[in-house]
């Protein structure tokens, strides 16, 4: 399996983690697109500060060969899937302590 493989995996398990089995339906709201707008700008001055000091280096033939500020592209999918994950987590996790919170006022 190669880079572009498990990028394209990740972004899959990402959605499907959000909307289907953590139901937080992260990715479709508008604040979730404004978060991603303003996190991207960063991810990609990262991805070239890492790949131009050659702290990370890729091998041509495990990537689908484009760029995008130093880095393949698949970097920008395997950001996003944990930008969808972190998040959805962080609301599924969040949401559950506040009904176990209530639960124990009820008591």
């Amino acid at each position: 399996m190669i880079y572009s493989d498990i990028a394209l995996d990740a972004v899959l398990v990402a959605v499907l983690l959000d909307l289907f089995i953590l139901k937080s339906q992260m990715i479709t709201r508008g604040i979730f697109w404004i978060t991603y707008a303003l996190i991207l700008p960063f991810q990609l001055l990262t991805n070239w500060w890492l790949t131009s000091k050659n702290i990370v280096m890729y091998s041509s033939d495990q990537i689908i060969g484009r760029r995008l500020a130093g880095a393949p592209i698949e970097d920008l999918l395997f950001g996003f899937s944990m930008i969808v994950l972190s998040l959805a987590l962080w609301e599924f996790f969040s949401k559950r302590a506040q009904s176990q919170q209530a639960k124990k006022i009820d008591l």
